[in-house]
């Protein structure tokens, strides 16, 4: 007998399926274990997913139950034997166990069956993440991520990477992370826009996707200093194609999410029902309409106020699926925001709001195109104009009508999982009060 014969095939969890009936082999740790008599229960996670392996006593022998009654939570282990469907088993598939290798004997494992506080699971985030709530949260996170990539790869979008350091603000100065840049003032980004229109000016059609900071002291649930933003800026589009394409983009997203994430659901225990919902077309009001309903459910609010997040919940909570505010007042909104042609009080933006309480969680606009008017509102911000030169050129070069968007990565996560914090939704956050581990 070979040596391929006599040692069962490593297999994921995952992939298990195709294996019914034949002898494969686990890797991976120690999840719980119960025993009955002469029969021990051991149920192993691999990261791809849970197995209940059944050691009989007869079966497997004295020394491997012994290996088995001392193993403790989180022991590292490899086990084999034959895999069948059983359809009372976690993941469906149940593996009669015919041999154990330990491979380390865990410590004492702090986070247990018992309640604890966020305080203490956010000091143990890098184990907390192996529990099966944030585990799923964070296959879900991926999945949207890859629905994204190949929403716009299917519309052969260039994936365009801006830097991390840049020598100006993209959102407003107060919230920028300073940093020393060889003797120079340097800034984390904010957003890979600016750059992103460079992007679009080269290739007609383009998508960043990275990290972007914000030094905002806020401790909301919706806010984190750092997360990840997904922005398509396209060169001769305008605010209804903008608005076109987020729309699209959610509509791919959610598809992708119930069609492949149904058991990741279940674990977060989210009312699917609610994301069925998320069909096109998307309800489009003018943010005049959004100041109507707030006044209309005795919400205390001005016109030419900014929408914050108890406005954005009165407001999306009309409705069963995003709704998209459009015409903000332009003083209200970043100096790159093109005016209306119509009313120059008005700007040419666009705030996406998720149901169910999410706020906003897409932003875009149409870009000022005009090299003189952008002039005008990058003084009237007092700006210093020698950061954006390179960003002006843009305007002196072939400048064309051009408009894009921002999505929040882990804002969308929190709203397809919900999830009641930004801080479940990435695998290690940052706020204000946390940077461990």
């Amino acid at each position: 007998m070979t040596q391929a014969e006599t040692t069962p095939q490593h297999v994921y969890i995952e992939d298990a399926a195709p294996f019914d009936g034949q002898r494969i082999t686990v890797k991976g740790w120690l999840y719980h274990k119960r025993s009955s008599g002469k029969i021990r229960f051991v149920v192993v996670r691999d990261g791809t997913g849970i197995m209940q392996c059944v050691a009989s006593l007869a079966d497997v022998g004295e020394r491997v139950f012994e290996d088995i009654d001392r193993m403790t939570q989180e022991s590292s282990l490899i086990v084999s034997g034959t895999v069948h469907a059983e359809p009372r088993a976690p993941g469906g598939y149940e593996l009669t166990l015919e041999s154990l290798q330990i491979v380390q004997i865990a410590e004492e494992y702090p986070i247990t069956p018992k309640e604890h506080g966020t305080a203490f699971l956010m000091d143990h985030r890098h184990l907390w993440i192996r529990s099966r709530r944030q585990h799923a949260i964070l296959r879900i996170r991926h999945t949207i991520v890859k629905a994204i990539r190949d929403f716009f790869d299917e519309r052969k979008f260039t994936l365009f990477d801006p830097p991390i350091f840049t020598p100006s603000a993209c959102e407003g100065t107060s919230t920028l992370f300073e940093t020393d840049y060889f003797g120079e003032k340097a800034y984390l980004t904010q957003s890979g826009q600016l750059y992103g229109e460079a992007g679009a000016m080269a290739f007609g059609k383009i998508y960043t996707f990275g990290p972007t900071f914000r030094a905002e002291k806020s401790k909301t649930r919706r806010h984190l200093t750092e997360f990840w933003m997904i922005e398509p800026e396209v060169a001769y589009l305008d605010l209804d194609g903008a608005m076109d394409l987020a729309e699209d983009m959610i509509v791919f997203i959610m598809d992708r999410v119930l069609t492949t994430r149904m058991e990741e659901l279940k674990v977060v225990e989210r009312d699917v029902s609610m994301l069925e919902r998320i069909k096109k077309p998307f309800p489009r009001i003018t943010y005049t309409d959004a100041v109507d309903i707030l006044k209309k459910n005795d919400i205390p609010f001005h016109w030419g106020d900014d929408i914050g997040g108890d406005e954005e919940t009165t407001v999306s909570n009309q409705f069963d699926r995003p709704v998209m505010v459009h015409h903000f007042p332009a003083a209200i909104k970043a100096f790159y925001m093109k005016r209306d042609p119509q009313d120059d009080k008005l700007a040419l933006g666009f705030d996406m709001l998720a149901p169910e309480g999410r706020g906003e969680i897409v932003g875009g606009a149409q870009r000022e195109d005009d090299l003189d008017l952008l002039l005008k509102r990058i003084h009237e911000e007092n700006l210093p104009e020698e950061a954006y030169d390179w960003f002006l050129d843009l305007r002196r070069f072939g400048s064309v009508p051009h408009a894009g968007y921002g999505l929040g990565l882990e804002r969308t996560v929190a709203w397809v999982c919900g999830a009641p914090h930004l801080r479940e939704t990435i695998p290690f956050p940052r706020m204000m009060s946390r940077l461990k581990p």
